[in-house]
């Protein structure tokens, strides 16, 4: 709570600010002027002739198995194309109507279709409730806007809820467990978060009196002809010309091993499209809502979408640059004042993508891959709008945004090494102490058994998920993680009738009670 000290000293200086601007007068420096557009044709047609070369140069160095990429500028699309296979070991080639998961490459596109279902920018700003959704916080829970979970500063934690999609559970078991998660400050505080996102798209929705995924077809899909784009996971899967995911083996080869269902969080990283729908919704984006002389999306409430609306990225140092994010999109300002707008999307099971615009210039870049994040999607759209804007590229892209990936891997992974015990290692009671069911408010029921060797395994989730434990130290067991968050192997402790799951306790929820 603010003294009246303070509070008097900020009316003090708001008042000697306002003193100052009115004495200031026509002596008052003049704002800077706002920038023009500084790429001529004939550079984009060079990065543009150059873009084959850096894709198969790229997709070379990472054995990223294929990846398709559209361009547009002043309305037109100046490149189309497909490169390598939809699935490796296939001889089926990806073109530019084959059909990628877009992984949160969704979130601008979903908030593109809540923009077409608004009368005013100022509609972002409402609470619209959704049945079987709250926060922690009664009062956020009534006031939080669509606004807020679409920028992600409803106060939810990093990918709160993306843990129990791991498990199994459905949409509205985890918007409904999202009550139980504690809140950083509501409208002070970033944290990326899917599920708050697709709590705000479900919400409009549910207003509507609709689905999801018809108000997205209905609003966007058809009206901009993109035939082949859904936010329905089956969609993808039907497609006879899909490029199926993939991850990369210990030797350097990718294989088509997991299957990415993202139909809980579809709004937030459920999109499948394709290079040439995309190209559509670039035009769109990039001609204010407007595609082959038709209205699509009203362009007060689309242009809202592109502003700041909170910091994400503050300045390392006095030279660096803030980051900020608007509603669905990562916003920021270049050296010449232009906005840039951008989004990656990433699947760990196979998929990578990449949106960046440059509105003034009229000019975007979409980059589809059907291999797990490794900078390709990335590195593809920053060597582009590099070798536009400079004639050259002025850096390894790949390799900075590869090792980017890596180190938000390595990072996410437990600081113990449980594949090495210690040497000194106490022994393990008879498996009986473990065995039973273990209960969380959050993540549900956890049960241990033992084989007629007392190996024990732990079930978690709705269907349940089987983990083999491996002994460490004492009560503390281990067992390697899967699914989308996989962190690689973490631990579980019994302590006094509990359970402690290392990975699911970043927000103490992780502590199972034995029944």
């Amino acid at each position: 709570m603010r003294t009246r000290r303070a509070t008097a000293g900020a009316a003090l200086a708001t008042a000697a600010a306002g003193t100052l601007l009115a004495t200031a007068g026509t002596t008052a420096p003049s704002p800077p002027p706002a920038p023009k557009p500084a790429l001529t044709d004939e550079a984009v047609a060079r990065a543009v002739d150059r873009l084959d070369r850096t894709v198969q140069d790229m997709m070379r160095r990472t054995g990223v198995p294929g990846v398709s990429v559209a361009v547009v500028h002043d309305d037109e699309v100046v490149h189309l194309k497909g490169f390598g296979v939809r699935r490796t070991g296939g001889s089926a080639a990806v073109d530019p109507d084959t059909v990628f998961q877009i992984a949160s490459l969704s979130k601008p596109v979903s908030s593109t279709v809540v923009a077409g279902t608004l009368t005013g920018p100022d509609e972002w700003d409402r609470h619209v409730p959704l049945p079987g959704f709250s926060l922690k916080d009664p009062w956020v829970t009534g006031h939080v806007t669509t606004a807020d979970l679409f920028s992600h500063r409803s106060g939810l934690p990093d990918h709160a809820g993306d843990l129990l999609e791991d498990l199994g559970y459905d949409q509205s078991y985890i918007l409904d467990h999202l009550r139980l998660v504690p809140l950083t400050p509501f409208r002070a505080s970033y944290a990326y978060t899917n599920f708050g996102l697709t709590a705000a798209a479900e919400a409009i929705a549910r207003a509507k009196g609709t689905s999801w995924q018809k108000l997205s077809a209905d609003t966007l899909f058809k009206p901009a002809g993109m035939t082949r784009t859904s936010t329905e996971f089956s969609a993808y899967t039907n497609s006879p010309d899909r490029a199926v995911t993939h991850v990369k083996n210990p030797d350097g080869t990718w294989s088509p091993r997991f299957v990415r269902d993202p139909d809980a969080q579809a709004p937030a990283g459920g999109v499948s499209s394709t290079a040439r729908d995309m190209s559509r919704w670039l035009r769109l984006q990039l001609a204010g809502g407007t595609l082959d002389g038709k209205r699509i999306i009203p362009a007060d409430t689309l242009a809202r979408t592109h502003l700041p609306e909170i910091v994400s990225q503050p300045p390392a140092n006095p030279a660096g640059r803030t980051g900020f994010y608007g509603l669905g999109w990562n916003v920021s300002y270049d050296d010449a004042g232009r906005l840039r707008l951008s989004h990656s999307g990433a699947f760990e099971l196979g998929a990578n993508t990449n949106v960046t615009m440059l509105p003034l210039e009229r000019l975007g870049i979409v980059v589809l891959t059907n291999g797990a994040p490794v900078g390709l999607a990335d590195a593809v759209a920053l060597d582009f709008f590099d070798f536009a804007e400079h004639g050259k590229a002025t850096a390894d892209w790949l390799g900075l945004a590869g090792s980017l990936y890596e180190q938000m891997q390595d990072a996410a992974r437990s600081p113990t090494d449980y594949s090495d015990p210690p040497a000194a290692a106490r022994p393990a009671q008879d498996s009986a102490a473990y065995t039973g069911t273990y209960v969380s408010p959050y993540y549900g029921k956890a049960t241990v058994t033992a084989d007629d060797k007392g190996a024990l395994t732990l079930a978690l989730g709705p269907k349940p998920l089987r983990f083999p434990l491996a002994h460490y130290d004492g009560d503390t067991f281990s067992f390697e993680t899967a699914g989308e968050n996989a962190v690689g192997r973490t631990g579980v402790t019994f302590a006094d009738g509990t359970l402690r799951v290392e990975y699911l306790d970043a927000d103490h929820l992780g502590t199972f009670t034995e029944q």
